[in-house]
């Protein structure tokens, strides 16, 4: 069983000292996902139906990397900066994961970082 830390270049960098995600005997820990663009690191414009979407492309760009798929999603919490938004989030979030929709928990906060409207973490089985 060894720590294996997974990067990739479909994802943003982190943003800090962390990593985008890391696999442990089967078992995929992704660090949670902002609406930032892979390609400049900026929090795409739009609505938080747009924010969400580019959240899920992000995470599912980790989770390919590892071997993994949005299929093998066991459990994922969502941070959302306004409740009152949640029935948008879940129109794109349903559309990710379809009938194979994981456990889920969801938390309204303060402030994300880049003060971003939504951010998803997620684990997920390997292989």
């Amino acid at each position: 069983m060894t720590k294996v830390i997974i990067a990739t270049e479909n994802a943003p960098k982190a943003i800090g000292p962390y990593s985008q995600a890391v696999a442990y005997n089967g078992v995929l820990y992704c660090s949670g996902q902002i609406p930032l663009d892979p390609d400049t690191g900026a929090i795409i414009e739009g609505d938080i139906s747009d924010q969400t979407e580019r959240v899920l492309e992000n995470l599912k760009a980790v989770l390919e990397a590892a071997g993994s798929s949005l299929e093998k999603v066991l459990k994922t919490t969502v941070y959302v900066k306004d409740m009152t938004e949640f029935g948008k989030i879940n129109e794109v979030y349903a559309r990710y994961f379809g009938a194979s929709s994981p456990a889920r928990a969801t938390i309204e906060v303060a402030r994300l970082p880049r003060d971003a409207k939504v951010e998803i973490e997620a684990i997920a089985a390997i292989g």
